[in-house]
């Protein structure tokens, strides 16, 4: 049964770059790469996320994320977005976008973790629950 499951890295300050860097040594593992979208008083919280294949025989679909660190007010991209693009356009990935709600909409950030996974399942962007 594969099940996709979120591990955050933090916030998307230093921890983009870690990100960027587990792109670029899997490479050959990427499943998509998303930037989602969250409105805030003022702007956008942006998250970043990447989705990995399963590893060797594992039915575990590692999705590692940035959350919410990024704040985006008006129209130009933050140089950290901008970054993530470019690295998931060498990779061969065009970064599929999505708003969602806030992580503080829901009780328990499982709660909003089961919510993007929904999302992502609904719209065949990762593998249904088998």
């Amino acid at each position: 049964m594969l099940q996709q499951y979120f591990i955050e890295l933090g916030e998307g300050y230093g921890d983009i770059y870690e990100l960027m860097e587990l792109m670029e040594t899997n490479q050959h593992r990427i499943h998509r790469t998303f930037i989602f979208s969250s409105n805030i008083k003022g702007g956008q919280a942006i998250s970043l996320a990447v989705a990995f294949q399963p590893a060797r025989n594992s039915n575990f679909m590692p999705i590692y994320i940035c959350r919410e660190g990024i704040t985006q007010t008006g129209e130009s991209k933050p140089k950290r977005r901008l970054l993530f693009e470019e690295a998931s356009i060498a990779c061969g990935q065009e970064p599929i976008y999505i708003g969602l709600k806030h992580s503080t909409e829901f009780a328990d950030t499982k709660l909003f973790y089961q919510y993007i996974t929904g999302i992502l399942r609904l719209n065949h962007l990762v593998p249904p629950l088998q």
